[in-house]
């Protein structure tokens, strides 16, 4: 007998994922270049150009000198561009220093994503953790202490994943410089929010090497969907491979073979939403944050004053358990707090109707 064919989850409820319902016409996009091969542009030539006006786009909203010439792909995600750039940094430092499998390392703080720790044993790099100041952000002087000569990469986080915060990228810049070591700056979720503040976090703010930004996060292209960017094509060169049998001779991405759907959907999202539709969402999805902040603060829970649209607040364990048994989703923090991501598809209605059920719940 056949199955019911099940349905894909709805966005309703919510609120921790830091991916969101795509724009119609990425949809529409990804859907009709679902089966070409980016991994293989000799080959598929109209996805191959459209890789270049993705990676243009997404250059032009990272601030990026010449967004035409910026060197890029469009990876699966964040975690593949980090990975990319702890590669790419690594191999240049081995090159710089007379190349052999020498140790290794990356100063990040302890903020960063975990795709680090999974970078860091891929590629046999220690992973140099530093301690975060009292506003959630990478403490310069720890990082500073952290550096030597083994140093390949520092990393900063332009939108962390727990409290949405902007480490000070031009300083971790010069600790870079002054290490002889690259810089990478991990925009994954915030590179779709950060054009429209006075953040300093782009390439255009500081000598950034190489940065993640993600279009299937806020910026409303479909899964999968990331970005990895390089200041110059040596980045690149240094991630590629022979690939004698395809019509593409060289290779510098990790997957090889990709759907072309990411990058298509990409294209078409920016075109639909640059720079208008991407601003009246980031201050949409700003203002929502600031109100839930208010409204859980009314309530009596410290909350963690927002930076970009992401709330956390100290909610009692029973309570949190009782509003993902009421059917919202939602995470916390490393240190148990709630978690509330505003992406786009979070509305204000959506977030009356959770403030309601915690009322309910409270009484």
């Amino acid at each position: 007998m056949r199955q019911p064919e099940p349905e894909p989850q709805s966005f309703d409820r919510v609120l921790s994922s830091m991916c969101t319902e795509p724009h119609p016409d990425a949809s529409a996009a990804a859907e009709r270049f679902l089966a070409t091969n980016p991994g293989d542009p000799a080959t598929y030539e109209s996805v191959a150009e459209l890789e270049a006006r993705a990676v243009a786009g997404l250059a032009r909203l990272a601030g990026h000198p010449t967004p035409a010439d910026a060197a890029g792909y469009v990876t699966s995600g964040g975690t593949e561009a980090n990975i990319q750039a702890v590669r790419s940094a690594r191999n240049r430092h081995r090159e710089a220093t007379g190349g052999g499998a020498g140790e290794v390392n990356v100063v990040a703080p302890e903020s960063a994503h975990f795709s680090f720790t999974k970078a860091a044993a891929l590629l046999d790099v220690e992973l140099r953790t530093v301690p975060l100041d009292d506003g959630y952000r990478a403490d310069t002087d720890a990082v500073a202490a952290a550096v030597d000569d083994a140093t390949a990469l520092v990393v900063g986080v332009a939108g962390s994943t727990e409290y949405g915060r902007v480490d000070p990228i031009p300083e971790l810049a010069a600790i870079a410089d002054e290490a002889g070591a690259r810089l990478h700056v991990d925009a994954a979720w915030g590179g779709f929010v950060l054009p429209f503040t006075d953040r300093d976090w782009s390439f255009a703010d500081a000598p950034v090497d190489t940065l993640t930004i993600d279009p299937h996060k806020f910026g409303q292209a479909p899964v999968p969907s990331g970005g990895l960017l390089a200041r110059e094509d040596a980045a690149l060169d240094a991630l590629a491979v022979d690939t004698p049998y395809l019509e593409t001779r060289s290779q510098a991405t990790l997957t090889g073979t990709r759907s072309g759907a990411g990058v298509a959907g990409a294209v078409a999202a920016m075109d639909a939403l640059w720079p208008d539709g991407y601003r009246e969402a980031a201050e949409r999805a700003a203002d929502n944050a600031d109100w839930l902040a208010e409204g859980l603060a009314d309530r009596g829970y410290d909350v963690v004053e927002p930076e970009l649209p992401l709330v956390a607040a100290d909610v009692p364990e029973p309570t949190f358990a009782a509003l993902r048994d009421a059917g919202w989703k939602v995470s916390r923090t490393g240190a148990g707090e709630l978690r509330v991501v505003c992406m786009p598809h979070v509305t204000r209605s959506t977030l009356r109707a959770f403030l309601d059920d915690l009322d309910r719940i409270r009484r």
